[in-house]
């Protein structure tokens, strides 16, 4: 019978806990007037972790085993994933975890204030592959002024992706809002993979593009919206053959 706590051979983060240390992971709902109080959500004033498009919570919860003194909030819009997520966070007793099913725009938009999150993370966002479809991408440079807007000065910035079109594209638009350094090699916290889908792509052999950033200081919100108007929409082509990887994932 395969191991619950394994993916393709490799071990999920952090360790099951006997019950009675169990923790809530949910964000049932958001505010219905204002935005979230992090100090208040999580009991404690800390920094705060984005994980836009979390999946199963395997980058989330890695992050939140290996850095305690930091707040998570992982969201999906697919409420399957995040039922896995939400029982594998519960079990292993994390009080500085939380996830939600909502999307990355409405989050940012509505629910969070500008200037509080230390750092927002998103890896594989999904490329579309269908041209009818390119207009539902999530990065695009209006969505990369709401990261910035949402950042702490010099807050930082982590973007993924297996998709060369997409990378590409992003090498061209995250730099006009982030001081940002492409990461050769693997993340050295979790070399076999921080998501799902990092694994699955590395064991087809495939290229993995990784990248982080800190938000520029001296970029006001609306001069970051100003420069997002200048900057060409997500129209990529982002090469359908790369399809067999979202059936795995």
């Amino acid at each position: 019978m395969p191991d619950p706590d394994r993916e393709f051979g490799i071990p999920f983060p952090g360790t099951v806990v006997e019950p009675a240390r169990w923790t809530q992971t949910a964000l049932k709902a958001m505010p219905e007037t204002g935005r979230l109080n992090f100090a208040e959500l999580f009991g404690r004033t800390a920094p705060v972790v984005l994980d836009l498009g979390c999946g199963n919570g395997r980058s989330t919860i890695g992050s939140a085993v290996a850095r305690p003194d930091h707040d998570h909030l992982g969201i999906d819009t697919l409420p399957l994933v995040i039922r896995y997520a939400r029982k594998r966070g519960n079990q292993r007793g994390l009080p500085n975890l939380k996830f939600a099913v909502l999307g990355a725009v409405e989050l940012l938009d509505q629910f969070v204030e500008p200037g509080t999150v230390a750092e927002i993370h998103c890896y594989h966002p999904q490329p579309y592959y269908d041209p009818a479809q390119v207009h539902r991408r999530l990065i695009t440079p209006a969505f990369l002024a709401l990261v910035h807007r949402t950042l702490v000065p010099g807050g930082l910035f982590v973007i993924q992706t297996d998709n060369p079109g997409y990378w590409k594209y992003l090498r061209q638009v995250v730099p006009v809002f982030f001081d940002f350094t492409e990461v050769k090699g693997r993340w050295p916290d979790a070399p076999k993979g921080r998501t799902r889908r990092e694994i699955i792509a590395t064991k087809k052999g495939l290229p993995v593009f990784r990248g982080q950033g800190t938000a520029k200081r001296g970029l006001s919100a609306a001069d970051a919206v100003i420069a997002a108007e200048k900057l060409p929409p997500p129209t990529f082509d982002a090469d359908r053959r790369l399809r067999e990887l979202d059936r795995l994932d």
